[in-house]
């Protein structure tokens, strides 16, 4: 049975259910200026037409007096879908099936957790991706926002597709614009002076040496472990996470060999190489390496091209490759590309330029 229009009281309306009891129910003008409707309660539970008439007085002022009424703020509560409530769900499901699920997982975990992951999914607006956006291009690159904005947009999408949500905010926000060419590598000049730093700090001194002679990524390297070491062959077994396979680094250092030893022998054979305290390695790394490199090499006016950035220590190792004449193919499985097109880039700097081939025709 429809509402029916109190007699006695302005705002309180009752309704007749089948059972034979009333449900009693007020509607009222929120903040907003906007028509609501709040289900007070049953005959049967105590509730009057008296008590709604109340109840919805003090609701006006309360809105009077710039505060939400408690018993509708109780019922927000309950309907509110967090962002990371979803993102949960989304990557759980993804788990069986998608081989890069826990990268993308911590991608979120660390960029957009922290800033939206609390909010209700369905009150996020294009201005707090806008928001968003512009802090995290404070810290990275364009390519690494739009990627870190694309993972956000799939878990939108996936809230749309379960009727949680009708649209995705991100729809409306433009991808920046990206430059993929990096062309800052650190001189040897360069590299000496970020070593001689670095020594002050053993953790950092070793994943800069790891970095600059293996090429792995911050990640991988965070993952090393005792296990992934074989110091009589030399060689490092380094889990590339971008496409979740394991592929061979090489001990190319001395140096590096020494610390990893004696840094070993006080470590179980799981415990990852660099790990120090209860701190998360990854973010602990990111943190010492970024603010060292832009002690040394950056400064307020660098355009994002030339700034020497943590990718830079692994874009250094492809380089001095190339320059020191090592075939293509090489360098591409030494920095385990998939696509030849990637490893290209650093075929320029290669000496190798093709003269002494024409000349060698005698024409």
């Amino acid at each position: 049975m429809a509402r029916v229009k109190s007699k006695k009281y302005a705002g309180v309306y009752l309704n007749k259910l089948t059972d034979g009891d009333i449900t009693y129910s007020i509607n009222y003008k929120d903040a907003e200026n906007k028509k609501t409707w709040f289900t007070v309660g049953k005959k049967s539970s105590g509730i009057t037409e008296i008590y709604a008439y109340n109840k919805r007085n003090e609701f006006i002022n309360k809105i009077k007096l710039g505060e939400e009424p408690p018993a509708v703020l109780k019922r927000k509560k309950k309907d509110i879908v967090s962002l990371d409530s979803v993102a949960l769900e989304h990557y759980q499901l993804k788990e069986n099936h998608n081989r890069n699920n826990k990268l993308s997982k911590r991608k979120y975990e660390m960029h957009v957790s922290p800033i939206l992951g609390k909010k209700d999914i369905k009150s996020i607006t294009v201005e707090d991706t806008q928001k968003l956006q512009a802090l995290k291009l404070k810290e990275f690159a364009p390519k690494t926002v739009n990627t870190i904005l694309g993972e956000l947009s799939v878990i939108f999408n996936y809230a749309i597709d379960k009727n949680i949500i009708v649209q995705n905010p991100l729809k409306k926000l433009r991808s920046l614009k990206v430059d993929n060419v990096r062309e800052r590598y650190l001189s040897k000049e360069e590299i000496s002076i970020l070593l001689d730093y670095a020594k002050t700090d053993e953790q950092l001194h070793i994943f800069t040496l790891l970095a600059l002679t293996t090429g792995a990524r911050v990640g991988a390297i965070c993952k090393i472990t005792p296990r992934d070491i074989n110091f009589e062959a030399k060689t490092i077994s380094v889990l590339d996470e971008k496409n979740n396979e394991k592929y061979t680094a090489f001990l190319g250092s001395d140096e590096l060999e020494e610390l990893l030893k004696n840094r070993v022998q006080k470590l179980k054979i799981d415990t990852a190489v660099l790990k120090e305290n209860e701190a998360n390695l990854y973010d602990q790394i990111k943190l010492k390496a970024r603010t060292i490199l832009d002690k040394l090499f950056n400064n307020e006016d660098i355009d994002s091209k030339h700034k020497v950035v943590i990718h830079t220590l692994r874009h250094t190792f492809a380089s001095h490759l190339a320059i020191n004449g090592t075939p293509i193919f090489t360098i591409q499985k030494l920095l385990n590309h998939k696509d030849i097109r990637m490893t290209l880039r650093y075929a320029k700097l290669a000496p190798d330029t093709g003269r002494d081939s024409i000349l060698k025709l005698g024409f």
